[in-house]
């Protein structure tokens, strides 16, 4: 049976008279239409952290809350990153059945991601949860003088109640994972980022009554920004919500995912989705998909769980090993960094999209081409990211930084943070190349070699060198560790433009039919006609 896809940028499934001009359009402004929506969404869940350490850098001069939301949220990542990663191939396999002509069957992977997010969240994230607290008193370093561990302590404590919540709701987190990432694969972006859009907005309402309470947020000098915080202390006062300091941002959050999740469920179980492609019907678990989805996925998933725990144990113990200051700056820098890496993270799901929806199409040349131009347009942009890393480092350190600090920590803040930014702007080009192109790679199914590289040099490279950095380099302190961190980005980008360049991906076939082994030259047809290829 042939089946028409609808128009990528439309959150209609019913065809457009758009079509027509969508298929007039260069390659550049296809890829865009697909790459735009995909970037702001990322960059919004980044700007719902960035909003969060914000927020609750405002709690006071004391740079511990940020070093406390810091360490929380990434230890929370560290297992739920493992989710993400193996998710993610349900963009891969709804991409390739789209490419093939058979939308109908991309539903069940959005259902049995769910299924194994699930699995997943009893017997990996609860039990992490559990023994958070204590993992964090392990990693403490109690030869510290009593005044420098009493505020690690405190740090710590703050740390992992934000990160336990985070754990224990992210049932609700992989959730949306699951379903955006088969709106991804659809080609239809714009949806995922109106919830996105929806999710942030509820994050800054919840953060404003959750983080600051009746007492309210300190003045900020801008006008309507305090209107709403003195109306924001009026709710609290009058319904008794307390001030819940940095967990606070934790439940905004929450609250925020919730809202996404309900928006693209709203759509993807709704009359039309399913009058198309049967969205309701396919809710059962399927052995055959999470064989598929994990046999793809466990590369990925180990990928992003190691990284989250050699890049927590870089944050966490190499950097914040040093004290306070060296953490808070650390993280400063690393907000920065994500607001960098976030677009290109974007562009990197895009690309996995028109990969996969090329690969099935049985065009490995056409896939090659939109890699290409996706990874033109990541390192442009964060090779500009990087260029003003180094410009504006002082200005972007200092953007976090209360002004109730005292000028001695901040002046110290400054320094270190700027340092860190600038090791950080010499990998930014390296780590276009290593998204974009494992992205690439991840829509033709081709996911286990990255996956091993990037385990096997996080730790020799990450982890070890940030060892040998303070080891035998002590006076460099934490800007030590930042460039072992630097090598390290540098090294995966070689191996994975190496890997893309090899070709093998271009044989990997993972939509197959018994009757129509290869895909279907009329659904192709279609396919080219109504999609953005």
């Amino acid at each position: 049976m042939t089946h028409t896809i609808p128009a990528p940028m439309s959150m209609d499934p019913t065809p457009t008279s758009g079509d027509v001009a969508a298929r007039e359009r260069s390659p550049l402004a296809e890829m865009l239409s697909i790459a735009v929506p995909t970037v702001a969404t990322t960059t919004s869940f980044t700007l719902m952290t960035f909003m969060d350490k914000l927020m609750v850098s405002r709690l006071g001069p004391d740079p511990v809350y940020v070093a406390a939301q810091g360490n929380g949220g990434l230890s929370s990542w560290v297992a739920i990153s493992v989710i993400f990663g193996m998710l993610g191939v349900v963009n891969t396999f709804v991409s390739q059945n789209l490419g093939a002509g058979k939308p109908e069957r991309a539903p069940a992977y959005a259902w049995n991601g769910i299924w194994l997010s699930a699995i997943l969240y009893v017997s990996l994230i609860v039990p992490f949860a559990v023994v958070l607290p204590w993992l964090y008193a392990w990693m403490r370093d109690a030869s510290m003088e009593a005044a420098a561990l009493d505020a690690v302590v405190r740090r710590d404590e703050m740390a992992a109640t934000y990160a336990r919540v985070l754990l224990f709701a992210s049932i609700i987190t992989t959730a949306r994972q699951a379903i955006q990432q088969y709106f991804y694969g659809m080609h239809r972006p714009l949806l995922v980022f109106v919830s996105a859009l929806a999710g942030n907005i509820t994050n800054f309402v919840c953060n404003s009554l959750f983080i600051y309470g009746p007492g309210g947020a300190q003045p900020t000098g801008i006008a309507w920004l305090d209107a709403w915080f003195a109306f924001a202390a009026s709710v609290c006062q009058a319904t008794g919500i307390p001030q819940l300091g940095v967990v606070g941002a934790a439940w905004g959050t929450v609250v925020g995912i919730i809202v996404e999740l309900v928006i693209c469920l709203v759509v993807f179980i709704g009359p039309r989705f399913n009058r198309m492609y049967a969205t309701r019907s396919q809710w059962r678990p399927d052995v055959k998909r999470l064989k598929e989805l994990f046999s793809v996925g466990w590369a990925p998933g180990l990928m992003f769980g190691n990284e989250m725990i050699c890049w927590g144990t870089f944050m966490v113990y190499y950097v914040g090993h040093f004290g306070a200051e060296h953490s808070a700056a650390g993280w400063i820098a690393h907000q920065w960094m994500s607001l960098s890496f976030m677009p290109a993270v974007g562009i990197s799901v895009a690309v996995t999209s028109m990969v996969g929806k090329c690969m099935g199409m049985g065009r490995p040349d056409l896939a090659a081409k939109r890699a290409r131009l996706g990874l033109t347009v990541a390192m442009v942009y964060m090779g500009f990211c990087g260029l003003c890393f180094v410009l504006f480092r002082a200005t972007l350190v200092r953007f976090f930084i209360d002004e109730r600090t005292s000028e001695e920590v901040a002046a110290r803040l400054v320094e270190l943070g700027s340092a860190f930014l600038v090791a950080t702007a010499v990998f930014q080009v390296f780590d276009a190349l290593a998204m974009t192109l494992a992205g690439a790679l991840r829509g033709a199914g081709d996911t286990v070699f990255v996956g091993v590289v990037t385990v096997v040099s996080s730790w020799l490279i990450l982890v070890g060198g940030g060892k040998i950095a303070i080891s035998f380099f002590p006076q460099m302190q934490s800007v030590g560790p930042w460039m072992a961190a630097a090598t390290y980005i540098i090294v995966l980008a070689m191996f994975t433009t190496a890997r893309f360049a090899a070709g093998k991906w271009k044989t990997i076939k993972l939509v197959r039919d018994d009757n129509h082994p290869g895909p279907d030259p009329q659904a192709t047809a279609a396919t080219v006609a109504d999609g953005v290829l």
